[in-house]
């Protein structure tokens, strides 16, 4: 611990907190693959509602982004926002 100064210590918890923020892109990912998936089943089961289910899933699916890209954005603050200096 000599040799590391407080500021390498903020960047490397920096680094640290940007890598596991990206880990929230999973939960959306698995989310929207399994919406399109019964999506597509629905659609199957009931052709005439294609519209009614497509829009609803897309909604759902628009939603469910919105996780993925808060995640992004503390990524991103926490790489290029220089705290503390």
């Amino acid at each position: 611990m000599n040799g590391i100064s407080g500021q390498d210590f903020i960047y490397g918890c920096s680094a640290i907190g940007a890598g596991l923020a990206m880990i929230a892109g999973i939960g959306p990912g698995v989310g929207q693959g399994i919406a399109a998936g019964q999506g597509a089943a629905a659609v199957g089961r009931n052709p005439g509602a294609k519209s009614d289910i497509t829009s609803t899933m897309l909604l759902g699916q628009a939603v469910a982004e919105t996780t993925g890209l808060y995640g992004l954005v503390v990524a991103i603050i926490l790489m290029f926002v220089k705290p503390f200096s």
